[in-house]
């Protein structure tokens, strides 16, 4: 018997196509199984009541929403702004023509990509008061906290949008040039602008980053109406002791980060599409 459906002989090797459809048969049933296993073996309602207890989720509401969250997203912006700014500085220093803007930029960039968010952060809480005891960063934890998260990310950013840069073509800003414009004009009016519909994607992604990184505010001892998300879940969790207030911080942490993830994917079809 012959034809696509046949059974190979004794004789016969397996083609191609078939050694493909057998291994995923073998992969869908081993999926399947664990999948079964999984369901038929987990303890459902000890792993609710654990994990997600209507009780303690009304107890927790609606300060998770009304504190917790608008904290994390706070955090998360003012980092965002502070890096973005600085990283923009840094990128230009880095592709300077004076020597030591490229040396200072190039210091730090290897030397904040080096250290822990957390070591910056303790830096900036309680090193700058120190070092400078009668100056206060502007916006008390929430400037922290910005500048903490910020420094770090400035570091990852800067190399992001010198990479932009980088990518936008030479004639662009031989052409500025040659209708009159500055170097620093045409450089902001031109070649900044495209710079950045190339690199949205990966600064989204560092939006992302800093929306997990927020957790660490906790180091700089903040109040209970300066609570972010993992600290507020934390509080709640030695509260109730039940692991209910890690779940439900978890899922706001995915309401923020969920649709960036789908944004940065659009953003990265666009580009893609508009090479």
């Amino acid at each position: 018997m012959t034809g696509p459906g046949a059974v190979p002989g004794p004789g016969r090797r397996l083609t191609r196509r078939q050694r493909q459809r057998l291994s995923r048969a073998v992969q869908y049933t081993v999926f399947v199984a664990l999948v079964v296993v999984v369901v038929l073996g987990a303890d459902w309602a000890h792993l609710r009541d654990q994990f997600f207890n209507p009780t303690y989720v009304r107890r927790m509401w609606p300060d998770v929403v009304t504190i917790a969250l608008p904290n994390t997203i706070a955090y998360t912006l003012l980092a965002f702004a502070f890096g973005l700014a600085l990283g923009l500085v840094l990128a230009l220093m880095r592709l300077s023509s004076v020597a030591p803007y490229r040396w200072a930029a190039t210091v730090y960039v290897e030397l904040f990509r080096g250290l822990p968010a957390l070591l910056v952060l303790f830096l900036v809480g309680y090193g700058i008061p120190i070092a400078f005891p009668e100056r206060e960063i502007p916006g008390g934890g929430y400037g922290k906290v910005a500048v903490g998260l910020g420094l770090t990310a400035a570091a990852y950013m800067a190399e992001t949008i010198r990479a932009g840069l980088q990518a936008v073509p030479r004639g662009q800003m031989e052409a500025a040039r040659s209708l009159g414009m500055s170097y620093s004009r045409a450089m902001i009016s031109i070649v900044i602008p495209q710079a950045f519909r190339v690199i949205i994607p990966p600064l989204t992604n560092e939006v992302i980053a800093l929306t997990k990184d927020s957790s660490l505010a906790y180091v700089l001892g903040v109040t209970a109406t300066n609570f972010e998300l993992t600290k507020y879940a934390n509080d709640k969790l030695n509260s109730f002791t039940n692991a209910t207030p890690l779940v439900v911080a978890g899922l706001m942490y995915l309401v923020i980060t969920l649709p960036l993830s789908q944004l940065v994917r659009r953003l990265e079809l666009r580009a893609a599409r508009a090479r």
